[in-house]
């Protein structure tokens, strides 16, 4: 890492991170999470701000692979790392839903949809790592992300629709 300073004596840190496939430099201020980053210098606002402690995983996003609530983050931290958000989940990187997106419209699995990016961010990384062997596993592995309005039963049949391999046979991609 390197660092500049700036006129007002505060210290950046130069990072490189390849969101959504785009590889993105950038120098960060030591003190900024990395869902700041995503959403105020990035634009990418489908991960949302919720509590910003760690505690409703809104903010839900994949980092080298693995969910992490991005709010308790610093940017600074995932240097070099690869980030997969919300609207990085279309297949090819178009218009084509992803299949747990569709998953979630088929099964009305949202309802403000306030939770969605990170409840979807949540049950791909769940699915990708073959971690959604029942509906039990499913509930307690998604426990993390907190859902307002109820939709859980909805929820867990649409991971479970996906795991199960009745979106055909693509695997989930990251």
């Amino acid at each position: 890492m390197t660092t500049t300073t700036q006129a007002r004596g505060e210290t950046d840190i130069a990072i490189t991170l390849t969101v959504n496939g785009q590889k993105h430099k950038l120098d960060v201020a030591p003190w900024v999470s990395l869902l700041d980053l995503l959403r105020e210098r990035l634009d990418l606002t489908g991960t949302k701000k919720g509590c910003d402690h760690g505690q409703c995983g809104a903010c839900t996003v994949i980092v080298d692979g693995e969910r992490i609530n991005s709010c308790l983050v610093l940017a600074v931290t995932r240097d070099g790392a690869e980030v997969t958000t919300v609207e990085g989940l279309s297949e090819d990187g178009g218009d084509a839903l992803h299949p747990m997106q569709q998953a979630f419209v088929d099964h009305d699995a949202f309802q403000c949809g306030y939770c969605t990016p990170g409840q979807l961010m949540s049950a791909v990384a769940l699915t990708k790592a073959g971690r959604t062997g029942s509906r039990d596993e499913i509930r307690e592995l998604m426990s993390g992300n907190l859902c307002r309005c109820g939709a859980y039963p909805n929820i867990v049949d649409a991971i479970e629709e996906v795991a199960q391999g009745s979106r055909g046979d693509k695997e989930p991609a990251q």
